[in-house]
């Protein structure tokens, strides 16, 4: 094996080693704003990982490291949604570190890192592969969920989030034992091959371990019942954390589920198939009942996650390529819709103070216009109402339900979708109807009115040029399927 072999592998070895300079950088620095050159330096790394990224070619199934390592269509679309939602964030959280107090180096590394975590995750070509990257993400976003150590809130959510992790790890390796004992392998060829036989449906033990595997990824998007751990993390964690949790690792999460049930368990599409029907309908309807009485805005946007998970898992449940397409779309724009929101809510501060309540955004129409017409945008969307971008998400989703017959799960994300509308309405009316306490506080961030501009843009702009990305999801879910 010479380099050129490796160069499906050069994204993810260059985000590595920047990373490492990044980190001897921040150490060996003694003064100045070193948190936010490390956090330019980590959006310059996640470019060139980008550039390495394309410029292999991606409309071919390439094996690397002994089938460790897949390199395809699929695996491109993901990982580009992940460097660009890992680089908003980064984006987002520049000011907000120094607002806080909590500007460390070590923030925009453990970024890094977790993006990496995703990467590796997202082109895992067997079990072995899969739990390395989505434990070096995962510890990555424990520390971050507690980085700031001087607030009880962020460390019992550092803590509720480890505790629960730790737990879904284990259930994932005694899944990971089971399908290995009764198949004979970790490769998800041969475990593909095997769950595609005769012998497959007898097999308790597959079946076991297929469940185990199900349900510990179904804790890192936040699926009902797995969900407990989301409005507390959420609420207590940084609100630049908060985003990050929402944006990338339940998109990098859901990319793997994909690429696992469509896979190595393709052969077992009638039995998990079952699985992600009642997860589906049970988050739709869970995000949307329990969000109604939250009033921290972060409370009720991790509600809202569970909620959207749920509308993603109904593509899943389709267990064909119209559906998968249809889920990538659909995280896409979900990832779009919540960075906008998050960035606003990292706007609003009061006597220094970072919103915690839905009140807090009263009569914000009266003090800043702009962000609270750019608010509404995103609250709009992810009701679902024409035309923004999420209605056409979700209207992607539906229809790829309903050409699968799950007519009752299409008719649950209806349902759902009107009762969700009343906490994002609820966010228009007290910004728009309710008078303000006081005036906000002046935050001026270049980085951040970037990404709140730029995804209201795609929000609004998305039925003008939707082609582009249905075209690019449609072509990744058949590379995989």
């Amino acid at each position: 094996m010479n380099l050129n072999d490796l160069a499906p592998l050069y994204a993810e070895l260059s985000l590595a080693v920047l990373s490492m300079i990044l980190l001897v950088y921040g150490v060996l620095q003694k003064k100045g704003e070193i948190a936010r050159k490390v956090a330019y330096g980590g959006c310059f790394a996640l470019i060139i990982a980008g550039m390495f990224l394309y410029a292999s070619p991606h409309d071919q199934d390439v094996r690397l490291l002994n089938g460790m390592f897949v390199h395809d269509g699929f695996g491109v679309f993901v990982k580009t949604l992940i460097l660009i939602g890992t680089g908003a964030a980064l984006m987002m959280s520049i000011q907000y570190m120094y607002d806080e107090g909590f500007a460390r180096f070590e923030y925009v590394v453990l970024f890094l890192l977790s993006a990496l975590g995703m990467m590796l995750m997202v082109s895992a070509g067997n079990l072995l592969g899969l739990y390395m990257g989505l434990e070096l993400q995962s510890l990555s976003l424990y520390v971050l969920a507690a980085i700031r150590r001087d607030s009880i809130k962020s460390a019992e959510a550092g803590m509720k989030y480890f505790v629960l992790g730790a737990l879904s790890s284990g259930m994932l390796l005694f899944g990971i034992s089971l399908i290995y004992g009764f198949t004979g392998s970790i490769d998800f060829v041969a475990i593909g091959e095997y769950a595609a036989s005769e012998n497959a449906l007898s097999n308790a033990g597959l079946l076991f371990g297929m469940v185990f595997v199900i349900a510990a990824l179904a804790f890192k998007i936040s699926a009902v019942p797995f969900h407990m751990w989301t409005p507390d993390v959420y609420e207590g964690a940084p609100t630049s954390v908060s985003a990050y949790f929402a944006m990338v690792p339940k998109l990098a999460a859901v990319a793997l589920i994909i690429r696992l049930l469509m896979g190595p368990f393709d052969g077992l599409a009638e039995q998990w198939q079952q699985i992600m029907w009642l997860m589906a309908a049970a988050s739709i309807l869970w995000g949307g009942f329990a969000g109604i009485a939250q009033t921290s805005i972060k409370r009720m946007l991790a509600y809202s996650s569970i909620a959207n998970i749920g509308f993603a898992l109904i593509g899943l449940a389709c267990a064909d390529e119209q559906g998968i397409g249809a889920t990538l779309v659909y995280m896409a724009l979900y990832m779009v819709m919540t960075a906008g929101a998050f960035c606003v809510v990292l706007y609003i501060r009061r006597d220094g103070l970072a919103a915690e309540r839905i009140e807090d955004l009263a009569g914000l129409s009266q003090t800043n216009r702009y962000l609270a017409y750019v608010m509404a945008f995103f609250m709009f969307s992810m009701s679902g109402i024409p035309p923004l971008a999420g209605f056409f998400g979700k209207l992607v989703i539906l229809q790829a339900a309903v050409a699968a017959d799950l007519y009752v799960l299409a008719v649950i994300g209806v349902v759902g979708s009107v009762v969700a509308c009343f906490y994002y309405l609820r966010v228009i009316k007290v910004m728009f109807f309710d008078e303000a306490e006081q005036a906000l506080d002046k935050s001026e961030s270049k980085a951040r009115h970037f990404v709140v501009t730029l995804c209201a843009l795609i929000v609004l702009l998305f039925i003008v040029k939707p082609e582009p990305l249905i075209n690019f999801a449609m072509h990744a879910a058949q590379m995989i399927s």
